[in-house]
């Protein structure tokens, strides 16, 4: 075990490091952020004093060792545009967004696992083909189109739910959270069911297509020989089973969720990291861009880490292959 975590360990520093380099070389051909700071007017007198005063007149590598030095302090240096800590601006942000992605995962496992297990179970049903077709709906619909659309009807029509904003939010020490308030929770609904309805369709899918493999395999036979009921052999040992590569997806699912929650965030003007991250690149803000990245990177590795770990506790055919020295 401590062979495979020291293992994994090193291949998620090899990946920060490249995400690093690779975001921060891309982004110096997104533009000059020195126009952007003074202006078309500007004289080229400013323009260098500016340069020189941001760091952007020394070498590339200089530029990038000495971002990867803070940014394993936990420090990304200031932001072009707004003058402030890097830092502080997504510890500001971060809450925002991780609490719509943990809403909307929790929608997608709430609704999409009992969804996949009835349509497998009751297949060919009219229920079933109901729900087949409304995960076709909600893996083709782009995620803005799906936001406008319940803006629109909940929020302009029928007066429901606010179509913008964070609503009301409790500080807790550094950490904000709408979850605590009515309001919060009026507010956080319909970006979180814009962000939730892909994931939703996509769990659902995958739980109905695993489930009906499962199903045909010998030991569920050899289950329902012993004479076990259905309700024991379909929750006591085919969704058990099921529920190992859904774990894999649901997982990288999540980082999916936040780092993918740009679209949602704009629509709603949803006060989170991917709305800082676009209007980091209206502005060519680097050092917010390059740490957005490489924040969001880590929440992958991370994330990839611990379904590897969940995996190997869940599934004994690893722990008897590392035993066994197999591959």
């Amino acid at each position: 075990m401590f062979a495979f975590i020291l293992r994994r360990l090193v291949q998620a520093v090899i990946v920060m490091i490249s995400v690093a380099f690779i975001a921060f070389m891309l982004f110096q051909y997104v533009g000059d952020p020195v126009v952007f700071l003074l202006g078309q007017d500007a004289t080229p007198e400013q323009i260098r004093e500016l340069r020189a005063d941001l760091g952007l007149d020394k070498p590339f590598l200089y530029q990038f060792a000495a971002f990867l030095g803070n940014a394993v302090q936990g420090e990304f240096g200031l932001s072009l545009r707004q003058g402030a800590k890097v830092s502080r601006l997504i510890a500001e942000r971060f809450p925002a967004t991780l609490e719509l992605a943990l809403v909307a995962a929790g929608l997608a496992l709430l609704i999409g696992i009992p969804m996949g297990v009835y349509a497998a179970l009751r297949r060919g049903t009219f229920m079933s083909q109901v729900f087949m077709t409304v995960s076709l709906l909600g893996v083709s619909l782009p995620t803005f189109l799906i936001g406008i659309l319940l803006i629109l009807v909940f929020a302009v029509n029928l007066g429901w739910f606010p179509s913008f904003g964070r609503g009301e939010v409790t500080q807790l020490g550094w950490w904000t959270t709408g979850l605590l308030t009515a309001k919060g929770w009026h507010h956080i609904t319909l970006p979180a069911i814009t962000l939730a309805i892909f994931q939703l369709t996509l769990i659902m899918r995958l739980v109905r297509a695993e489930m009906l493999e499962v199903l045909r395999t010998d030991y569920i036979k050899f289950a329902r020989a012993r004479g076990l009921t259905d309700r024991a052999v379909h929750f006591g040992h085919a969704l058990k089973n099921t529920l190992v590569p859904v774990m894999t997806i649901t997982g990288l699912q999540l980082g999916g969720l936040i780092a993918f929650a740009i679209i949602t965030e704009t629509v709603f003007q949803w006060p989170g990291m991917g709305l800082l991250f676009i209007q980091a690149v209206t502005f060519a803000d680097i050092p917010v861009m390059a740490a957005y990245l490489c924040l969001i990177a880590l929440i992958f590795v991370v994330i990839n880490l611990i379904v590897d770990l969940l995996y190997f506790a869940v599934d004994p055919r690893l722990r008897v292959e590392r035993a066994g020295g197999g591959h």
